[in-house]
């Protein structure tokens, strides 16, 4: 069956495992293909008998009126989107940097994808299963760029997408010969971080939360030292960076790692365990300030605690958040923390608390003593990347000129991965999510689908999310509001 036909009945063959590795052939006319891309790429760009097979031969030479894709393994990718349509920082008609009142891609239109079946991207290093995880990227910017989804720009709206697969979605767009751009997130969050503080002090440091795979890819890490090397920056700079075990799967109500039905410690549970040594620590209970309501304790005969577990999305915040001010305290004696980057598009759906554990931090005293005194900026920045991101594509569409300009609003096309119907009732949960051991089990080199991608409906977008999408995205829900069924 062709591409565009799985797609047409609403399947997404794009979603499955595939890797190869080696060196391809080229097409006459074409430049060296390198080698180590996923085998998917070949697929995409020469086998037209695959289900992966893009047709970019026929991609639309007038590329304005299309939309801006753009995807993320979740629905985190969404705070990217608000600040999308949020942005007012060009004039629209002289294209001078400056605000005029009109927001920037008011007339664009949106295709977003949020791979939510095979989430969470960031643990799939931890799993040793890089190479599976770099073919979903590619399935994902395939999606995006082919019938009946066809974008002009792809923006890579996950910190841990970027990380492992910009540069392989860069070379699949290069080869494909259609001119199409790709935008990732992580050198925008740098650009951000250094944007807002004083880089004329000699001594400071950057905190970043990102998943645990963007972390253990160091490309917050690396682009950050890079940055400041660029820009002639030769201070004492230290880079504080935190693995968000669970956080980002809170917020996308991951049943492995938060379950509100539970009312006691889950056997299933995969946050941060109680005592461990990167874990939740006993003698730091005062400082993490736990909502209790989003607990799961047990006790012993004599009312201690042998077990506790989170259970909501504002307690992961607080945990991650602490460790990493605490894990900064320690390393970093006498230097002040300057700048926080956001690495995981989750993470802004809880400023709101971030910045509260802040202010607690900055007043936590042992014996009359505030143990963070010194260590915390006053002028200390949470940056979200995806404002740099915004920016960044809009320069691209314009030095393209592929803005497109109308009085008509945007509309958004919002897609979701849930797991295929044919899947053997073995493989998913009672409420239909993959199993953790079938999802990060998976081997490459498939062409069967193990997902299908649907457009967002109340039936496939948690009620809570939907709400939190509701208050904390206004200007996305008013768009995703229109399609929901």
């Amino acid at each position: 069956m062709k591409t565009d036909q799985i797609i047409k009945k609403g399947f997404a063959a794009l979603f499955v495992a595939a890797s190869l590795f080696g060196a391809f052939s080229c097409k006459q006319g074409q430049a060296t293909r390198e080698e180590g891309l996923p085998w998917i790429v070949s697929k995409a760009l020469d086998d037209n008998s695959s289900v992966y097979y893009a047709d970019y031969a026929g991609y639309p030479s007038n590329r304005r009126e299309l939309p801006v894709g753009m995807f993320d393994s979740g629905t985190g990718g969404l705070t990217v989107l608000e600040q999308f349509l949020a942005m007012d920082m060009f004039d629209n008609k002289t294209g001078e940097q400056k605000s005029d009142g009109i927001p920037d891609f008011g007339a664009e239109d949106f295709i977003y994808l949020a791979d939510q079946a095979n989430m969470p991207y960031g643990v799939y290093s931890s799993q040793q299963k890089e190479d599976y995880l770099k073919e979903l990227i590619i399935k994902d910017a395939l999606f995006l760029t082919t019938e009946p989804n066809r974008t002009k720009i792809v923006v890579i709206a996950c910190n841990t997408a970027t990380a492992y697969g910009l540069d392989d979605v860069k070379a699949l767009l290069e080869y494909s010969g259609t001119g199409i751009r790709t935008i990732g997130v992580i050198n925008a969050g740098v650009e951000g971080v250094f944007e807002s503080i004083n880089t004329a002090e000699k001594s400071f440091a950057i905190g970043v939360l990102a998943t645990v795979g963007t972390i253990s890819s160091k490309g917050y890490q690396n682009s950050i030292v890079s940055h400041a090397a660029a820009n002639g920056y030769d201070g004492d700079l230290r880079v504080v960076a935190q693995g968000g075990l669970g956080f980002a799967e809170a917020v996308d109500s991951e049943p492995d790692y938060i379950s509100v039905s539970a009312t006691s410690v889950r056997d299933n549970y995969r946050g941060p365990k109680w005592g461990d040594s990167l874990g939740i620590k006993p003698d730091l209970l005062p400082m993490y300030n736990f909502d209790r309501s989003g607990l799961l304790i047990k006790t012993g005969t004599n009312g201690e605690i042998i077990d506790m577990q989170l259970n909501s999305a504002g307690n992961y915040a607080r945990f991650h958040m602490v460790t990493m001010m605490q894990k900064h305290r320690e390393s970093n004696p006498g230097i002040r923390m300057k700048g926080v980057i956001l690495g995981c598009t989750h993470y802004p759906y809880l400023l709101d608390t971030l910045v509260k554990v802040t202010e607690e931090l900055r007043r936590y005293e042992v014996q009359g003593t505030k143990v963070f005194a010194g260590l915390i900026d006053d002028n200390m920045k949470f940056v979200d990347p995806a404002v740099n991101t915004a920016k960044e594509t809009y320069l691209a569409l314009k030095e393209a000129d592929l803005l497109k300009r109308s009085n008509d609003k945007g509309k958004l096309n919002a897609f979701i991965s849930v797991p295929s119907k044919e899947l053997p009732d073995s493989v998913t949960d009672g409420a239909g999510n993959l199993l953790f051991n079938f999802k990060y089990g998976r081997d490459t080199g498939s062409e069967k689908s193990a997902v299908t991608v649907v457009p967002f409906s109340k039936e496939n977008i948690n009620r809570e999310n939907l709400t939190r999408i509701m208050v904390r995205l206004p200007l996305s829900y008013s768009l995703i509001e229109k399609n929901l069924n």
